[in-house]
């Protein structure tokens, strides 16, 4: 394991639980739901009756994919240019962790939140991952209003737009054929495809961007 992944394994927090987004609080350690919304939930065999945003298909009990609101919200971010998708996450994310461990113009701890997003680029048949790859941090909420500015010029603060996104779980290590292959299942399971942006996805990490079994999901951006 090279030393940025080492650094990442010793320092990344362990969530109680996975969920769609959460705060790891500054005092407690627990996880605090962060801002979103789910408006439904795409799956196989559960039964309308559980709620009226739940879509049944067939009769597996597979989760195909959920559709989700994020209101805008401040994201610190980094773009790298690794030779490789894991080189990238690993890189980027070290940076990010040192922005949030006090190298920041309030010199404190802000706190670890979940997911950890990587934006990627693909060429028009999804076959190729661009090399530039963006990682990005959700700043918690006490931080919202008046974002701590990073010391490392590399990283900026950036204010993302209230989207919505589909998305899809999928466990195990993330790399270029890997994210090819969750977008191209992702792409066939939706039901109208062509509603969502077509050369910008993003990987959500729920876990150490260094750990084997790893919980991400992909997501779909739907068209302004």
């Amino acid at each position: 394991m090279n030393q940025v992944c080492f650094y990442l394994k010793q320092t990344w927090p362990i969530p109680s639980s996975r969920s769609p987004a959460t705060t790891t609080d500054n005092t407690t350690g627990s996880a605090c739901p962060s801002p979103s919304s789910l408006i439904r939930r795409r799956q196989i065999g559960w039964g309308a009756s559980l709620h009226n945003y739940f879509h049944v298909s067939t009769d597996c009990g597979d989760v195909l994919y959920e559709k989700r609101h994020y209101e805008k919200a401040h994201w610190a971010c980094i773009t790298v240019h690794e030779d490789t998708y894991e080189q990238s996450i690993c890189y980027g994310f070290m940076k990010l962790m040192r922005y949030i461990c006090q190298q920041n113009s309030s010199g404190t701890y802000l706190g670890m939140t979940i997911p950890i997003l990587t934006v990627i680029r693909t060429d028009e048949n999804h076959s190729v991952l661009s090399s530039d790859v963006t990682v990005a941090y959700y700043l918690p909420t006490e931080y919202q209003a008046q974002p701590p500015q990073p010391s490392d010029t590399e990283i900026s603060i950036e204010e993302w737009p209230a989207t919505t996104v589909y998305t899809r779980a999928f466990a195990g290590a993330t790399n270029e054929v890997t994210i090819i292959n969750e977008i191209r299942t992702m792409a066939e399971v939706l039901d109208s495809p062509a509603i969502c942006v077509n050369d910008s996805f993003i990987v959500a990490g729920y876990t150490n961007p260094a750990a084997v079994n790893r919980q991400n999901e992909i997501w779909f951006l739907e068209q302004p």
